[in-house]
């Protein structure tokens, strides 16, 4: 009986399946982690969202930003960009289903057990872990409630850039947001900058947002996955990024929780 942790499959069913074949995937026996973005940019988004779905209990899933986009786009509140391929998922006769199954879906995940924290992105420095799951609840109860479609309304933006427990309303929401499923880079103060998606090296200016000093949760183990430039390495302990690229050509990745070791396919298109 194995956990394993998956990065970003953004709808490479194939690849996925041929992932859980090369790792010997035992639905009876084995559990899968993903890292969130199940959907969106590569070719088959609703099939991937159907298995996920029917994996009940033998998965964990933490929403990503484009599990995110899917939602606003499903209630009006986002027009969708030319690299969208979401369409077949807003036109299934199991649409509404698959929808709501997703908005219920965790901003995070914490096994004490197992000793991982599971998230898409990443967490503010300042957020201890109880913090942020206290925060991640705030945004849950949103998404499961009548009240989504107004604050996917809201959700588009890059401010507050840093968090403030003060925060109140949509911008409060909207900067949770943004830790949990959009972060990369910080600034050495905290502030987050969203628009840079490279290497490391590439950005000198700016700090990782798990290299920043002084952060709280430096002690949790976590799994995220949204950053592909980082090709799977942080270089940092207890920080696993399993983002490597699948839906650039790249690789899909999953980690054996039990002994934190890496299985990657290659892509397959189509």
């Amino acid at each position: 009986m194995s956990t394993y942790a998956i990065g970003d499959v953004q709808g490479c069913y194939s690849t996925l399946q041929k992932l859980l074949n090369h790792i010997q995937f035992d639905s009876i026996r084995d559990t899968l982690w993903f890292t969130g973005d199940l959907v969106n940019r590569g070719p088959q988004s609703l099939e991937t969202l159907r298995f996920v779905k029917n994996l009940g209990a033998k998965h964990i899933t933490v929403l990503g930003n484009h599990d995110l986009h899917l939602l606003a786009l499903s209630i009006g509140a986002h027009r969708g960009s030319k690299d969208d391929t979401l369409a077949d998922i807003l036109a299934a006769p199991d649409r509404d289903e698959l929808l709501a199954w997703l908005a219920h879906q965790p901003l995070l995940h914490h096994d004490a057990d197992l000793n991982f924290t599971l998230v898409h992105a990443g967490l503010s420095h300042n957020w201890s872990l109880q913090t942020a799951k206290q925060l991640a609840h705030e945004v849950e109860v949103v998404l499961q409630s009548k009240n989504r479609a107004e604050f996917f309304h809201h959700m588009y933006g890059n401010m507050p850039d840093h968090w403030d427990p003060e925060l109140t309303g949509y911008d409060r929401l909207r900067c949770i947001t943004n830790f949990f499923t959009r972060l990369r880079f910080c600034y050495p103060d905290g502030r987050m900058e969203l628009k840079e998606k490279g290497t490391i090296k590439e950005i000198s200016e700016l700090v990782p947002w798990f290299n920043l000093p002084n952060r709280v949760n430096n002690d949790l183990k976590i799994i995220f996955g949204h950053w592909a430039a980082l090709g799977g390495v942080t270089n940092k302990p207890n920080v696993y990024a399993l983002d490597t690229g699948c839906i650039w050509g790249l690789n899909l990745t999953a980690m054996r929780l039990d002994d934190e070791k890496r299985f990657s396919v290659p892509c397959e298109k189509g």
